[in-house]
C-alpha cells in the first residue's frame, strides 16, 4: 500500500467520525429539546383547558345541543372552577404575560375551532358522494339482472 493510499484511508476515518460526531451531537439536542417542550407543554395544558372550559360556558344552550349531548356520552370536565377564582396578578407584567397566553390559547381554540368545522364538511360532502356512488352501483347490479 502506498503513502496515499494510507492517508485516504485514515482521511476517510476522519470525515466517518465527524459526521458520526455532528449526527450524535444534533440527535442529543433534538432529545434535550423535546423534553424541554414536554415540560412546557405539561405546565400550558391547564390553562388551555380553563380557557376552554370558559368558552364553552359562555355558549348558550338549546335544544339541539341538548338533543346532541343527549346522543353523545357526556364529555369529562377539562377545567375546575378554582380557575375563575383565583385573582389576577397584581404585577402588571405578569398580568400581560397572562393575557398574552389566553389570547394565544383563544387563538388556537379558534383555529382548531375552524380546522373541526372544516373537517365535518369534508365528511358530509364524503358520505354524499359515497351515497351517490352506492346508487349508481345499485343501478349497475339492477341494469345486470
Amino acid at each position: 500500500m502506498t503513502l496515499e493510499q494510507r492517508h485516504n484511508s485514515r482521511l476517510l476515518w476522519i470525515i466517518i467520525g465527524g459526521i458520526s460526531i455532528v449526527v450524535l451531537l444534533f440527535l442529543a439536542a433534538q432529545w434535550f429539546f423535546a423534553e424541554n417542550q414536554n415540560e412546557s407543554e405539561k405546565t400550558q395544558t391547564p390553562t388551555t383547558e380553563t380557557q376552554t372550559k370558559l368558552s364553552n360556558s359562555t355558549q348558550p344552550s338549546t335544544k339541539t345541543a341538548d338533543v346532541s349531548a343527549a346522543s353523545e356520552p357526556a364529555p369529562s370536565t377539562l377545567v375546575d372552577d378554582s380557575i375563575l377564582k383565583t385573582p389576577v396578578p397584581d404585577h402588571p407584567s405578569l398580568a400581560k404575560e397572562e393575557i398574552a397566553k389566553l389570547d394565544d390559547i383563544q387563538a388556537q381554540l379558534k383555529d382548531q375551532k375552524s380546522t373541526l368545522q372544516a373537517q365535518h364538511q369534508d365528511a358530509d360532502t364524503l358520505i354524499k358522494l359515497k351515497e351517490e356512488q352506492i346508487k349508481l352501483l345499485e343501478a349497475q347490479l339492477a341494469e345486470q339482472k
